[in-house]
């Protein structure tokens, strides 16, 4: 792929403006005056302004009619109606000029939400919690989306200009900044992107540019035509830039399953074949990581080198999904794919990746779903028991601190932080944080409206149960209620927690991580609906094993510890006490 087409470029005669707007007549680009923007081939048109400079704030006039921001916008200062704003990613100093990434084996996820991850909610307010991060045991920071979506607060599911990082955050060099920081203390920053659809307030696409649009629609609007070349190269072209201007070591594609046949070649080989030559070109470290409900192991491939259109991980929600319905017996919606045997579903997850490898989805009506798993690295799943989805999706935007009881919910990351495949924890869960996560939103009149009342429809039981104990998406409120209870790490709960989690990252960083490389799916099985074991492989021929008592009640062992190195846990001869997990790692 050539030079970006999107976006304003700095040229030695001032700023070149760009626009693709196959259905319109003419266009302007309007800063302190008028500028008639000349048409070229396929839609496209451009136009130098000498006088220019970057910080220089601009919009485009459609056919007289409309003034709109750009679609490439660098930073909206005035939210996504207002005017975009030349931003010349060259000036910003970085200071590890050094930093090329980490392995993905390295790879310890927090997600993470900009504005309530502290009070203030900024870039530069993360910055200061960065070093215990790294005392935690984590290697990599992942970030909700950042694409400017309207008004002040948002999950960032609703961005409409994919290259603009929010206003409501800072401004791009504090961005820039966050992610420098990270990189000197050794953090990895990874992104979540949305290729899947536009936010419903703020995209003017439709008017100028309806060839980016099919007939379909997702769950969120409408679908987005990648069979189209300009529209597949504004995907991929913001893939580039977030990771070359601003030097993220990774993306997060959302839910790729809602991105519908992309013809030839799919879009989503285009977008890491593309990467693999950035990460080649630059000698990096760059991992693409998908949500996709489909399964499809065939895209997953964490020891491919670039460029070869492969992801290295997904996130395995087959997983989380297996330990929510034990763990708390909710059996509703997708849920019930996992019930009435949810510790079936987890050892099928350990032992070769997805629970669902092309078997009836009664959710999906008895249609198949996923593909087979078992000859994927288990480097290929990001494994985790929340994210923003699970606990925001919720009426009530409660954890799972608040739906179980400690001992499980220990005994549950024991098994997650060190099995060989990439954990991932929430914000917060690191102390066994209970500040809720509710669905939250700045939209205004009737679109405010139809959230309200879509969630009502979609939570019409909750709603009959707690009725005004349910947050207004839409109020300040359920946004304060989601920002991090940072008190609560100093409580003795907290600290108990924390200090739990770094044990365990500390074993996994010195015991697991340094042989993960060549780690292989073995074994796992579930006895009595409470006993769990599985055994991994690695290249140098040593097993790791695991062996846990998912009950309150002691059990009896048909085999006492094997030889080999305990790395946590007791020594388990004839019992196992309630929620014990073992794990050794045997050398040959």
């Amino acid at each position: 792929m050539n030079r970006p087409s999107f976006g304003p470029r700095l040229t030695q005669n001032g700023i070149e403006f760009r626009l693709w707007a196959p259905n319109a007549k003419r266009v302007d680009v309007v800063i302190d005056h008028v500028h008639r923007m000349q048409r070229g081939d396929a839609g496209w048109f451009s136009a130098v302004v000498a006088e220019a400079k970057p910080g220089a704030q601009y919009r485009f006039r459609i056919d007289d009619a409309i003034d709109v921001p750009d679609p490439a916008s660098g930073f909206q200062p005035q939210d996504v109606a207002g005017p975009s704003e030349v931003v010349d990613h060259v000036a910003y100093p970085w200071r590890a000029q050094d930093w090329r990434g980490r392995p993905w084996q390295d790879t310890v996820l927090i997600e993470t939400h900009v504005g309530t991850f502290t009070p203030q909610g900024t870039y530069r307010a993360m910055i200061g919690k960065l070093d215990e991060l790294v005392d935690t045991g984590f290697t990599a920071v992942e970030l909700m989306p950042l694409a400017d979506f309207p008004g002040a607060r948002n999950w960032g599911y609703d961005g409409v200009l994919w290259y603009a990082p929010d206003s409501a955050y800072g401004r791009p060099k504090d961005l820039k900044a966050l992610i420098d920081e990270a990189h000197l203390r050794g953090l990895m920053v990874f992104l979540d992107v949305v290729y899947n659809h536009f936010g419903p307030e703020g995209n003017y696409l439709g008017q100028y540019a309806p060839g980016f649009f099919t007939a379909a629609q997702t769950p969120w609007g409408s679908a987005i035509d990648y069979r189209v070349a300009e529209v597949r190269a504004f995907a991929i072209e913001n893939a580039l830039y977030w990771l070359r201007d601003y030097r993220f070591d990774g993306l997060r594609l959302d839910a790729v399953h809602a991105i519908p046949d992309q013809g030839e070649i799919p879009m989503l080989h285009e977008l890491s074949r593309e990467v693999g030559r950035l990460a080649a070109q630059t000698n990096r470290h760059i991992h693409l990581v998908l949500e996709n409900d489909d399964n499809r192991a065939t895209l997953l491939d964490p020891n491919a080198e670039p460029p070869h259109g492969n992801y290295r991980a997904q996130w395995n929600d087959d997983y989380h999904h297996a330990w929510h319905v034990f763990l708390t017996g909710e059996n509703d919606g997708y849920y019930s794919d996992y019930a009435p045997s949810p510790l079936t579903h987890l050892a099928r997850a350990l032992g070769s990746g997805f629970a669902y490898q092309g078997e009836p989805s009664a959710h999906r009506g008895g249609a198949p779903r996923g593909e087979p798993s078992g000859a994927l690295p288990p480097l290929a799943f990001v494994n985790f028991l929340q994210n923003h989805d699970q606990i925001g999706n919720r009426p009530l935007g409660d954890r799972l601190e608040s739906l179980a009881a400690v001992e499980p919910i220990e005994a549950a990351l024991a098994i997650t932080l060190l099995a060989p495949m990439v954990p991932m924890l929430f914000m917060g869960e690191q102390w066994g944080s209970q500040a809720s996560f509710p669905f939250f939103c700045d939209f205004q009149g009737d679109l405010a409206d139809a959230v309200r009342n879509g969630r009502r429809r979609e939570f019409a039981g909750a709603y009959a149960k707690y009725g005004d104990d349910i947050p207004d998406p839409l109020s300040d409120a359920a946004f304060r209620s989601a920002v991090l209870d940072r008190d609560a790490r100093h409580s003795a709960a907290g600290r108990r927690r924390l200090h739990l989690v770094k044990q365990l990252l500390a074993i996994r960083r010195r015991e697991i991580v340094p042989r993960l490389a060549g780690a292989r799916f073995g074994r796992a099985a579930v006895r009595d609906n409470a006993l769990l074991r599985a055994d991994w492989s690695f290249a140098n021929g040593a097993t790791l094993r695991l062996v846990a008592n998912l009950s309150d009640q002691e059990l009896q062992l048909d085999q006492p510890s094997a030889g080999g190195t305990n790395l946590w846990g007791n020594d388990l001869q004839g019992v196992i006490p309630p929620w014990a997990v073992s794990w050794r790692l045997e050398e040959t």
